[in-house]
């Protein structure tokens, strides 16, 4: 995830994060670096039953580094990943090299695949930052094959001051979208995140 953090979603507004400064230590989170290998086999087996089984075209929005992009490509699909940050692009890049990834500098409401279609747009920590997640929404699902699927995972974080997308919001805006969404709660899933968690976090994968 890497992309302005200016209106926390629905919560008030925050200032932008230094994504190029935080590529450094960016994976020394459990759950973004996947250095544990309990961690990573915990996203892998996500990444499974939520994107095609068959090798296909995925776009990964806000990508940070590439760990997802990367257990993606391992699964056998082609990815392209966008990120708003160049420090994030090049570690990915690095990550991924000799991969069938490519990787690209921009902005995820708005990424720059010109007329490419894809099987599946896969959004993690995203959409809450963006000033407009139901217009992100609807040009995501434009970037779709027919059959294509978007995967979104999302959650709130904090108690005092929360931030981030409520599970009802998110499925809310995907209905006029999508004929089916399947929600899947991740926060009692320990591995996904390297130790337990208390706040809402969640999956929810849309299709037609």
């Amino acid at each position: 995830m890497s992309e302005r953090i200016t209106t926390g979603g629905d919560g008030p507004a925050r200032a932008p994060v230094d994504w190029d400064a935080q590529a450094a230590v960016f994976d020394d989170e459990p759950d973004h670096g996947l250095r544990d290998p309990h961690v990573r086999a915990a996203w892998a087996e996500r990444l499974r039953d939520w994107l095609p089984r068959r090798p296909s075209d995925i776009l990964d929005l806000g990508c940070g580094t590439g760990s997802l992009s990367l257990l993606a490509a391992e699964q056998g699909h082609r990815v392209t990943g966008v990120d708003l940050s160049a420090a994030m692009v090049g570690r990915a890049e690095a990550k991924l090299a000799g991969r069938d990834a490519v990787f690209l500098v921009g902005d995820a409401a708005d990424p720059p695949v010109g007329g490419r279609r894809f099987d599946a747009v896969l959004v993690r920590h995203v959409l809450w930052t963006l000033p407009d997640p139901a217009r992100a929404l609807r040009h995501w699902q434009g970037l779709l094959r027919p059959e294509g699927r978007l995967v979104l995972v999302e959650g709130v974080w904090g108690t005092v001051t929360p931030i981030g997308i409520p599970q009802e919001r998110l499925t809310m805006l995907l209905r006029p979208l999508a004929s089916h969404l399947h929600l899947e709660h991740l926060s009692g899933d320990a591995r996904l995140w390297g130790g337990k968690v208390d706040d809402e976090r969640y999956a929810v994968v849309a299709s037609n």
